[in-house]
């Protein structure tokens, strides 16, 4: 086996309940070697995710144990076990989020397996894991690009292809300007879908019809948002909606969504408990289907839907390692488009 020299492996640790203030970097020192099943991986990149400033800031961290935070994790193999053949020294890689579910139907309920949550994360230098933890990264793409894909960039394409099986010609409804609802905007007008956008920013707004999008809504303005998509489909609504916002804004995506169509539950942007418009799936029998980001399998057939459409992910702003809770003030801040990413080591992005 070979192996990369690592005289350190710089570690942001979270103490148990988590916070903004309760954090630091450590050196940790070398991984383990790998089994024979296991890899080691140079962590480069990581990108952040609601869920992962959930854990930092506090109420989702583990009250009783400390914790590396972050769901995503891109960078390069160093060392491999000896049965691992799906895998080389110096292959390009990424994490999943779910790395015991493979394919198929969910096994897992919420994220007692998930790295950052359940289990340590990836706001580290090195990692050694199994060989299924990762997926090959898109060929040609940066480790901070790659680290998008975990999970919003899967959860966008389960949301709309593997359950959603968006069509040509259909109408996407997406929420705001966060990783996955951007990816969600790419994918569906690849796939020659029409897609309207909502954002409380004209300047976003602009960006996202920049980025293909066929309308906008300024939800600030338009309060009553779901009718005007309404007006925008002709009085029929759209077929699919990548819903991100929770019961705050879940009575406008269903009045927004067609006959038969589909809402896909991701977000809780605006709490966990409200009021559900029953009569909106009942009287146009929509499908509601919750949406927790994807298998392994998912993450695999998207990296290779990725290289074949040539999209590439909106990244905002990068930050080091040392300025985490720097970046997740700045999702707090509601300021930025596309994803925040974070360079652990070597700029990720270079």
């Amino acid at each position: 086996m070979q192996r990369e020299a690592a005289v350190e492996n710089r570690t942001f640790i979270l103490a148990p309940g988590g916070g903004f203030d309760n954090g630091s970097v450590v050196d940790t020192g070398k991984p383990a070697e790998p089994s024979s099943s296991e890899i080691t991986v140079r962590i480069h990149a990581s990108s952040l995710n609601y869920h992962d400033y959930g854990v930092v800031k506090g109420p989702m961290a583990p009250k009783d144990q400390s914790r590396i935070p972050m769901s995503d994790g891109a960078g390069e193999v160093t060392a491999v076990g000896p049965d691992v053949t799906e895998f080389a020294v110096g292959d390009s890689l990424v994490s999943t989020f779910f790395p015991h579910w493979l394919d198929g139907v969910p096994t897992h309920e919420a994220f007692p397996t998930t790295p950052g949550d359940g289990v340590d994360g990836f706001a580290r230098e090195y990692v050694t894991l199994p060989a299924t933890a990762f997926t090959h990264a898109p060929k040609g793409w940066t480790h901070a690009e790659a680290a998008t894909i975990t999970t919003a960039g899967v959860t966008a394409w389960r949301a709309l292809f593997v359950h959603g099986g968006l069509k040509p010609g259909q109408t996407v409804l997406t929420l705001g300007t966060g990783g996955v609802s951007i990816y969600a905007l790419q994918l569906a007008v690849a796939a020659g879908a029409r897609v309207i956008c909502t954002s409380s920013s004209d300047a976003k707004l602009e960006r996202l019809k920049a980025l293909g999008a066929h309308a906008v809504i300024n939800y600030r303005s338009e309060p009553k948002w779901g009718k005007r998509v309404r007006e925008l489909t002709d009085g029929r609504g759209v077929d699919h909606v990548i819903e991100v916002g929770g019961p705050g804004t879940i009575e406008q995506s269903m009045l927004a969504t067609a006959v038969g169509g589909h809402v896909s539950l991701i977000g809780v942007l605006t709490g966990i408990q409200g009021e559900f418009p029953l009569r909106f799936a009942l009287m146009r029998q929509q499908r509601l289907q919750g949406v927790l980001v994807g298998s392994r399998r998912d993450q695999q057939d998207f990296v290779t839907a990725l290289e074949n459409t040539g999209i590439r992910p909106v990244l905002d702003q990068h930050f080091p390692l040392e300025s985490l809770v720097d970046a997740f003030r700045y999702e707090e801040s509601g300021e930025h488009f596309g994803k925040i990413c974070v360079d652990i080591g070597p700029k990720a992005n270079a």
